[in-house]
């Protein structure tokens, strides 16, 4: 059975230029995504794997009747290692343009509050790359780094458009035959 956590659209006080923050683990690494891009979080429940889909996606879930891509994020990051792997992972479900999309992190921590000038844009050589784009900066939370991530820059265009393409009403017959 899963557990649904839906996040409450908090209001941000801007006169103390506070940001908040849904904050998660993979592996050691702290990250952190502006809450206002989250709108659930999952825990414990079943991914349904797709044949032929993208690389990049782990599978499918159902969620109140809507099917959902979701993405291994310790992959995408590579950051994953099977040796420590949980069997209980977490999901964050942030909106990606017009598309929902689900996220697999090894942990959920809590919402964080910190204020703008706290965090540093990242150096630029780690975003000099393709592939780091989706770095919106770092802070430090005691004796972590924090890095805050950008939803919307995880998948390269041609994964965006891939998933976008994703035939879901296929998607839907496969999870209808599964179950059934």
């Amino acid at each position: 059975m899963a557990t649904t956590f839906e996040l409450g659209r908090q209001e941000v006080d801007e006169d103390e230029g506070m940001m908040q923050f849904v904050g998660f683990g993979i592996g050691k690494e702290s990250f952190g995504v502006n809450i206002l891009s989250v709108q659930e979080i999952i825990r414990s429940t079943d991914v349904t794997p797709v044949p032929n889909s993208p690389s990049f996606i782990e599978g499918v879930i159902n969620l109140r009747g809507d099917i959902i891509p979701v993405i291994d994020l310790r992959k995408r990051l590579k950051l994953f290692d099977p040796d420590k792997s949980q069997q209980s992972n977490w999901i964050l479900i942030p909106g990606i343009g017009n598309r929902i999309v689900g996220f697999i992190v090894d942990n959920v921590s809590e919402v964080l509050k910190l204020t703008e000038d706290s965090i540093a844009p990242p150096p630029g050589i780690v975003i000099a790359g393709r592939e780091n784009q989706y770095i919106q900066g770092v802070c430090e939370i005691g004796d972590q780094l924090l890095i805050i991530l950008d939803f919307e820059s995880v998948l390269f265009n041609e994964e965006y458009y891939a998933l976008k393409d994703m035939d879901y009403e296929e998607i839907n017959l496969i999870e209808e035959v599964s179950v059934g």
